[in-house]
C-alpha cells in the first residue's frame, strides 16, 4: 500500500470538514453590533489625537485662505519643494496662492512631497481614507517623503463602516478598484525591533483639517 502523500492527507482532512456539520454555539452573537466602546470625546478630537500618536502632524485651518497660507510657509520652512499635485482643483488654489509645483508624470520621482485630497478621515485610528477614484490616484501617497492632505471637518467619520458606508453612498454602489487607509507616517521595524520611518512611503504626513462646519 502506498503511502499517504502530505496533500492526500490534507484533502482527507478538508474532506472530512465539509461533511462534519458544525454546529453554532454563538447564535445569539450579533455580527452586526459594534465591538468597541463608543469614542468619550468629539470625533475631531479624537481623531487629532490619534494621528499625532502615531506621528502624523494634524494642522487645524478655520478656511481655505488660511490652510494655503499655512501649507506655503511649511513648505518653506521644512524645504519640501518640489511639491507634486495632480488634482485639477488643489492645482487652480496653489496657482492662486502661488505655490509652485509640478504635475508631470516625468517628474513625480523628483517630488520631495505631494499634496491631495482625501475620501474619508476616520477618526477612531486617525486615518485618512484615499482612494483611486481621486483624481490624485494610486501612488501619490505612497513615493514622495512627506505626504500632505487637505481635509475637511465633513469628511470626518467616527469609525470604519462609516467611512465604508460614505463611499458606496459616493460611487453609486460600485467602489473604487482601491482604498485605502493611511494611518500616520510609513514605519517598518528590522529583525531586532528597532523602528524605521519612512521605508515603505512617506516619513511624515501632514492633515489639513478644514472645519467647513462652523456657522
Amino acid at each position: 500500500m502506498e503511502e499517504i502523500t502530505s496533500k492526500e492527507r490534507i484533502l482527507k482532512a478538508i474532506r472530512n470538514g465539509l461533511m462534519t456539520e458544525v454546529k453554532n454555539s454563538y447564535t445569539e452573537v450579533n455580527a452586526e453590533k459594534a465591538v468597541m466602546k463608543p469614542l468619550e470625546e468629539s470625533i475631531d478630537f479624537h481623531f487629532a489625537q490619534e494621528l499625532s500618536a502615531l506621528g502624523g502632524k494634524f494642522i487645524f485651518c478655520e478656511s481655505e485662505e488660511q490652510m494655503l497660507q499655512t501649507l506655503k510657509l511649511i513648505i518653506k520652512e521644512e524645504d519640501l519643494d518640489p511639491l507634486f499635485c495632480v488634482n485639477p482643483e488643489l492645482q487652480h488654489q496653489l496657482s492662486a496662492a502661488q505655490i509652485p509645483f509640478i504635475f508631470e508624470e516625468k517628474d513625480f520621482k523628483k517630488t520631495k512631497s505631494s499634496l491631495s485630497a482625501c475620501e474619508f478621515l476616520i477618526a477612531r485610528f486617525g486615518s485618512v481614507l484615499m482612494s483611486a477614484g481621486l483624481p490624485s490616484g494610486r501612488k501619490i501617497h505612497a513615493w514622495p517623503e512627506v505626504h500632505l492632505v487637505k481635509a475637511y471637518a465633513s469628511q470626518l467619520v467616527p469609525e470604519i463602516s462609516d467611512a465604508i458606508i460614505g463611499m458606496r453612498e459616493r460611487y453609486n454602489g460600485v467602489l473604487p478598484s482601491m482604498m485605502t487607509m493611511v494611518t500616520g507616517a510609513s514605519r517598518t521595524a528590522d529583525i531586532e525591533k528597532t523602528l524605521v520611518m519612512g521605508a515603505h512611503g512617506p516619513r511624515e504626513l501632514y492633515v489639513f483639517f478644514i472645519d467647513d462646519l462652523l456657522e
